[in-house]
């Protein structure tokens, strides 16, 4: 799995960067929630392109190992989301879970669920 930690690595890089694009241009044209949401659909089709190639040089050996590489990728994605949010970038734990509040139309839960499916369903897709 050592080489699935590494490829998730670049992942934060691309979440970064899908931020900084949701900053610098959605919510300069779109109200704050719409630019989440269109952040969010940009964030998932990043991660799906990028595990496609990933999934090009490190084949998983099976659809289970697949999925075991999804559940892999979101611990390591909560577990650095909660840990970075809060002790790095300082946000407090309120706003952090914030993302997760469907009833006011948070959507990050949608890139979770994708980070833990996609290297099945990519799996399958390319078999």
């Amino acid at each position: 799995m050592l080489k699935y930690f590494i490829a998730w690595v670049p992942m934060v890089f691309i979440a970064i960067a899908n931020g900084l694009m949701r900053e610098k241009f959605f919510a300069k044209r779109l109200k704050e929630l719409n630019a989440h949401h269109a952040s969010t659909a940009t964030l998932v089709i990043l991660f799906g392109i990028y595990i496609l190639i990933i999934f090009r040089i490190w084949k998983p050996n099976s659809a289970q190992q697949a999925f075991d590489i999804g559940l892999f990728w979101l611990v390591l994605t909560v577990v650095f989301e909660f840990l970075f949010g809060h002790y790095i970038a300082g946000h407090s734990w309120r706003r952090l879970l914030n993302d997760y509040n469907i009833f006011e139309g948070r959507v990050w839960i949608v890139v979770l669920i994708w980070i833990t499916l996609a290297p099945y369903v990519i799996y399958k897709l390319q078999n």
